[in-house]
């Protein structure tokens, strides 16, 4: 997921909402194995002014795990609490490959 702070956020006030209670929010996902955040500190394609403000790889061991987070109260409850703050976001959904594993045959 990619998100951008709210107009009147600094940076620094997203990054700690973020890593703090939100967070909170994000680690009571049922069948949540790893939750990483990213703050953008640099964006090459927008140097002036970052497009995103940080990113959330959430991961799950399947699938149907991640549909049962998705439809679970914690989810209900991390969504309400982003409320109406007037960032922005894309969520995705990836299956991820490890391009660096040794043996890796394309």
């Amino acid at each position: 997921m990619l998100s951008s702070r709210p107009p009147d956020w600094t940076p620094e006030q997203f990054t700690t909402w973020w890593r703090g209670e939100h967070a909170d929010f994000g680690r009571r996902l049922p069948g949540l194995l790893a939750y990483r955040h990213g703050e953008v500190v640099f964006d090459y394609d927008h140097p002036d002014q970052p497009a995103w403000d940080g990113n959330a790889v959430l991961t799950f061991a399947s699938r149907e795990t991640l549909d049962a987070a998705l439809k679970s109260p914690e989810w209900a409850a991390a969504v309400a609490h982003v409320g109406k703050m007037k960032g922005k976001r894309i969520a995705l959904i990836t299956d991820d490959v490890d391009l660096m594993a040794a043996g890796r045959v394309v």
